[in-house]
């Protein structure tokens, strides 16, 4: 391995020369200069990893030859010693974006630090987290052969995500890889834990039950609302998974402390359709087309099928004795968030404000749909870095700003996530079965019941029943549905992508997140 190249500027560089000498039996290279004309010349012409700078030098000073350094090699670390302590220096200094500042006279251990902070870190940080994680993949494997209640798969599935942000920092491809494998375990024992369980949890015949997505409202939003107080803001972002959430955080923490951090369970099929529906309505599916047949369209109908939202949950607050005004806005392009951001003051006579943002749901068809987006979104990795530059300069963003300056409660949550699919399951049906690739429902049916959760009868998960041999069949973490014909072609087209409808942690458990303003 090469050796780490230092450049020193310092006009009493005579003087320093055991730090010199300290440096170079460490495995150092070090360069010294008296000045900074000469050290700007050295650095054009030579390749350095990091320069120590001297801020008080004769001739050219140490700030102004930071300034150039920083025109021409932006990146390169640069370390400001002084003699002085004025805050006016450490200000001129850190404006120009130093890596380090030490103040005279520095001992040959704070040099060292300074260049395994700057230099080394990335690597020190990745050994760590490397390390961490092998220690506790023990753990975490042993905990997901127990027999795991729904919070304990929150814990479980926090663990994985925070895990998965830790790793991709280091480029250990080995250790990622068996992070993979713990993720796809831990899934597939999850998805046998919904299956035994889930028919309990909608019919209510077990009490012991998560917050699913037609409680959410009820128990988790309305007890937010203070008639006497401020607006509360509730953000879904369509399709958010709780990965995607950790790394807006830092943005959301410039202007907001995170009260609350929790997730709760989307009901079956996790697509729009179904879950958001049951969100807005307090109601499951059937429940909804039952009791508001204006406000529900079956699937292999004309028309929008979450065009009736606002009704939905304005006849929940009714019900719920929420007499209170409220205003629900559905943001489906750039257009509508600058309408929306126009019209925010417009809002702050309300006590609700809910806000339906489309973005993340958009980028996962076009990653399916584009091979220019699934270029740039290769990986859960690259999705969430090309989602989180989107956020940095989108119009959500400003209305995130706004409602901190108002100092408005925010709640952001979804309505589902996604997995991406990539093992075909083979399935044969009429030209009436729906489109989705991770469920299915229809008459005809054909499939290997063994590799699907398959319910016969749609009322037990209170799903809409449109004719008497109605089936619903939904597809395991990692898996979606292919036809035999022309089943090739569809499978490599649709191998990879980001998917949503069946059964997996990054699809069920989705973030709700309590936010107050600072």
């Amino acid at each position: 391995m090469d050796k780490v190249k230092i450049l020193w500027a310092d006009d009493e560089i005579d003087l320093l020369k055991p730090h010199v000498i300290f440096l170079e039996h460490k495995g150092y290279d070090v360069t010294t200069i008296n000045n900074g004309d000469e050290a700007l010349d050295l650095i054009r012409s030579q390749v350095f990893d990091i320069v120590f700078l001297d801020e008080n030098m004769p001739g050219l000073t140490g700030i102004e030859t930071l300034e150039k350094i920083k025109i021409d090699f932006p990146n390169l670390p640069v370390v400001m010693i002084t003699k002085s302590e004025e805050e006016s220096i450490m200000e001129d200094a850190i404006g120009s974006n130093i890596a380090d500042y030490l103040i005279k006279p520095v001992k040959p251990n704070q040099i060292l630090l300074s260049l395994k902070r700057n230099l080394e870190n990335k690597k020190l940080v990745s050994e760590k987290s490397t390390m961490s994680y092998q220690q506790e993949f023990r753990n975490i494997g042993l905990e997901i052969g127990n027999q795991l209640n729904y919070n304990e798969w929150i814990d479980i599935y926090r663990k994985l995500v925070r895990w998965e942000l830790e790793l991709e920092k280091s480029k250990d491809e080995g250790i990622m890889q068996v992070l993979t494998m713990q993720q796809d375990e831990a899934n597939n024992v999850f998805s046998r834990y919904v299956e035994r369980n889930y028919i309990d949890w909608v019919s209510g015949r077990n009490q012991h039950k998560p917050v699913l997505s037609h409680t959410v409202v009820r128990d988790k939003i309305l007890t937010r609302i203070d008639p006497s107080d401020k607006p509360v803001f509730v953000l879904l972002i369509d399709n958010l998974r709780y990965d995607q959430w950790k790394a807006i955080q830092p943005l959301m923490e410039d202007y907001f402390r995170v009260e609350s951090d929790e997730l709760y369970y989307s009901i079956l099929p996790t697509t729009t359709q179904y879950a958001r529906n049951a969100l807005f309505a307090g109601l499951m599916p059937s429940e909804i087309r039952k009791k508001y047949p204006k406000y529900w369209t079956d699937e292999e109908e004309e028309g929008t099928k979450n065009q009736y939202e606002s009704e939905l949950l304005g006849e929940q607050l009714r019900r719920f004795g929420k007499d209170i005004k409220y205003s629900y806005t559905k943001v489906l392009n750039l257009n509508a968030g600058k309408r929306l951001v126009e019209s925010l003051p417009n809002l702050m006579g309300n006590k609700l404000n809910v806000i339906v943002y489309n973005f993340v749901d958009m980028l996962s068809h076009a990653r399916t749909e584009m091979e220019m987006i699934r270029e740039l979104a290769e990986d859960e990795a690259a999705y969430r870095s090309l989602m989180l530059s989107w956020f940095e300069h989108s119009t959500l963003y400003e209305i995130v700003r706004y409602i901190s300056q108002k100092k408005c409660d925010l709640i952001i949550t979804t309505d589902h996530g996604s997995i991406r699919a990539k093992n075909p399951v083979k399935i044969l049906g009429d030209k009436e079965v729906n489109t989705n690739l991770r469920y299915k429902y229809g008459r005809s049916l054909k499939y290997n019941s063994k590799e699907v959760f398959e319910v016969r009868d749609p009322e037990s998960i209170f799903l809409p029943r449109v004719n008497v041999s109605t089936a619903y069949v939904f597809a395991r973490p990692g898996d979606f549905f292919a036809y035999p014909n022309n089943y090739n072609y569809y499978v490599n087209y649709y191998r990879n992508t980001f998917q949503h409808g069946g059964i997996s942690m990054q699809e069920m458990l989705v973030p709700i997140i309590f936010l107050k303003p600072k």
